[in-house]
């Protein structure tokens, strides 16, 4: 077990850093609305500009390495679901990050991913 930890610890905070940092790149550029390939183009480009971006797609990129790592070592019904705990990362950082705000039902599901995660990992020892 002790060597899922690291992978699985990186898995989720990368990866959820990663999407964070996506996700305030995305909100710098403004909504897209226009889907015709030449605006997509330009969206896509301007989002090559944004810091944010840059960093997002590292971090996820490790964040892959990492699930690679882990599913090498460890079964993917242990891996998959123990990574859900980006769910509850994703949250908080959507609160605390990017100042989204999160509903009761939603801190509600993120307990019953939270619960789910536990069951899954009690279960594999």
């Amino acid at each position: 077990m002790a060597r899922e930890i690291p992978f699985l610890l990186l898995i989720v905070l990368s990866g959820t850093s990663g999407e964070l940092c996506v996700a305030r790149a995305m909100k710098s550029i403004g909504e897209v609305t226009d889907f015709r390939p030449a605006s997509l183009i330009r969206v896509i480009f301007r989002a090559m500009r944004v810091g944010w971006m840059w960093m997002g797609i590292t971090l996820m990129a490790i964040a892959f390495f990492a699930l690679l790592g882990a599913l090498s070592i460890e079964n993917v019904t242990f891996v998959v679901p123990v990574t859900a705990l980006s769910y509850a990362a994703g949250a908080l950082g959507g609160k605390i990050f990017l100042g989204e705000g999160v509903s009761r039902r939603r801190w509600f599901g993120v307990l019953l991913v939270c619960v789910g995660v536990t069951l899954v990992f009690i279960g594999q020892k």
